[in-house]
């Protein structure tokens, strides 16, 4: 009997990438390849639509090339995506009327100001569950209509559709048969309401956003069109952004239990069961993964800029050379310098959510080297985790036991440590770091009938546990210099 396989994309910020995931759960292959940033103006950041979609078609292919399978042993496939990354396109021909204005970009910054000034930051809270911030893709949305020649007149008359990239992708597989989305990436909008699990009336009428623009919503667990290759039609069968991939890949689907994804962000999310907890300390409520009619919620904190930080390092200052030069740059400093880098590069996020931050360097002296710089970069993301860990601790009145951990920069094991250490709570790394992409890969797989969640449970494996090592002075006496040095980055282009 032919062997088959899940194909699990992980459409990413800066490179696309396929798993092939047995029916055991095991990876038999991946793929991955980058592909350009876009920089057009100050703040802003943007994507090509089309090479989106020829890098992971790429990927795709090359992953079965290199098992030498075809599309005859796959049966089924995930999606997992950056969210709020935000493409228009042309219902008829599939064109993008421009490029995709990425998660990080900040040219929405003035329509956000003038939504707060409308007074509509407490009804977004309540009924999205987010903050007005141009990170999430309804202001984005607003300006492609407002600002591409002809686009506001296209989308009345219904020739134009918006997606989120997990949309984009879906709308190639079926050729432009299926306009569809799922829970967790509709929730990232600004525009869905979690409560109703509908699009917002009222706020598609106060961002003048036509709903035939929207795509259909369903449970990340589900049909959502056929990908056809000849005679095979294969379903796509399991779709979530990212962050919530990651959550139910790392087995989070109890009420309490925590994940933090180190990517070109920082990501942390708690399993708050059927709960919508509202935040009162800048975290956003958002909707989990679904298996089907019982919905769950999460509270989340994003810090924007992480892996991203390292990237500019290397590509940016030129200190070093690959992201994994950093571990060993970061154990060669030795003594008490201090030096504090706050990577406020596109503004600042949870649990701050100040737009006009930037980047800055604090404790320089005549003695400070590039590796200084490295640790410290590498320190800010375990920094920016504890400010979110605090404020979700604070919300649900659940004390975390454990923080668990994936993506990239998990394989740092300086980072770890230090990560447990500024926390004062153990750091699980996991056997299969691939957690997003497994996410994707297990929603396609429950759908198919080849698993469930306690099998996911039981077969999740910790490679290691970081413990708690630090001096509680010398924990508390870092992260209060640490918070002033965020408050000297606050409002600074607005000045």
């Amino acid at each position: 009997m032919q062997e088959k396989f899940i194909l699990a994309l992980d459409q990413g910020t800066t490179s696309s990438r396929t798993l092939l995931v047995d029916s055991k759960g095991v990876i038999r292959g991946s793929a991955q390849m980058e592909f350009s940033q876009r920089y057009p103006k100050a703040g802003w950041v943007e994507h090509d639509p089309a090479e989106i979609w020829s890098t992971q078609w790429a990927t795709m292919s090359k992953v079965m090339e290199d098992a030498d399978i075809d599309f005859s042993h796959i049966a089924g496939i995930g999606i997992t995506n950056q969210r709020e990354t935000t493409i228009i396109w042309d219902k008829r021909d599939g064109n993008p009327i421009s490029n995709a204005i990425v998660w990080q970009d900040k040219r929405t910054a003035s329509i956000c100001e003038e939504l707060k000034s409308k007074g509509l930051e407490d009804y977004v809270r309540e009924n999205t569950g987010l903050v007005i911030d141009s990170y999430f893709s309804a202001t984005k949305i607003s300006w492609l209509l407002d600002q591409v020649d002809g686009a506001r007149k296209r989308a009345d008359r219904g020739e134009l559709l918006f997606g989120t990239v997990d949309t984009w992708l879906i709308w190639k597989l079926t050729g432009g048969k299926k306009h569809v989305t799922d829970y967790t990436n509709a929730s990232r909008t600004m525009l869905f309401n979690i409560s109703t699990l509908e699009w917002d009336p009222w706020l598609l009428e106060q961002m003048n956003i036509p709903r035939s623009l929207l795509p259909e919503v369903k449970p990340s667990s589900g049909l959502f069109g056929y990908f056809r290759d000849g005679d095979h039609q294969i379903p796509i069968c399991g779709v979530a952004g990212d962050q919530q991939a990651a959550l139910f890949g790392q087995a989070c689907l109890e009420k309490g239990m925590v994940k933090n994804t180190y990517g070109t962000g920082c990501f942390m999310l708690m399993n708050t069961g059927d709960k919508k907890v509202i935040s009162r300390n800048g975290l956003i409520t958002t909707l989990a993964c679904s298996t089907g009619e019982n919905i769950q919620y999460a509270l989340e904190g994003s810090v924007f800029v992480a892996g991203s930080a390292i990237q500019w390092l290397r590509d940016g200052l030129k200190i070093i050379k690959s992201a994994a030069e950093s571990e060993k740059m970061a154990n060669e400093v030795s003594g008490s310098d201090e030096i504090f880098v706050v990577p406020a590069f596109a503004g600042l996020g949870a649990p701050y959510w100040d737009m006009y931050a930037r980047g800055a360097i604090f404790g320089i002296t005549r003695d400070t080297r590039s590796a200084h710089l490295v640790k410290a970069t590498l320190e800010s993301m375990a920094y920016q985790t504890r400010d979110v860990l605090e404020a979700m601790v604070e919300d649900s009145e659940i004390k975390v036991k454990t923080l668990k951990v994936d993506g990239g920069a998990v394989v740092n094991d300086y980072l770890m440590q230090f990560q447990a250490d500024i926390l004062n709570v153990p750091v699980e790394r996991p056997e299969v770091v691939e957690t997003t992409a497994m996410g994707a890969a297990y929603l396609a797989g429950i759908h198919l009938g080849w698993w469930d969640y306690r099998v996911m449970m039981a077969d999740r494996r910790v490679e290691r546990e970081f413990i708690p090592v630090m001096d509680s002075d010398r924990r508390q006496s870092l992260y209060h210099k640490w918070q002033d040095a965020v408050r000297r980055t606050r409002g600074w282009a607005e000045k």
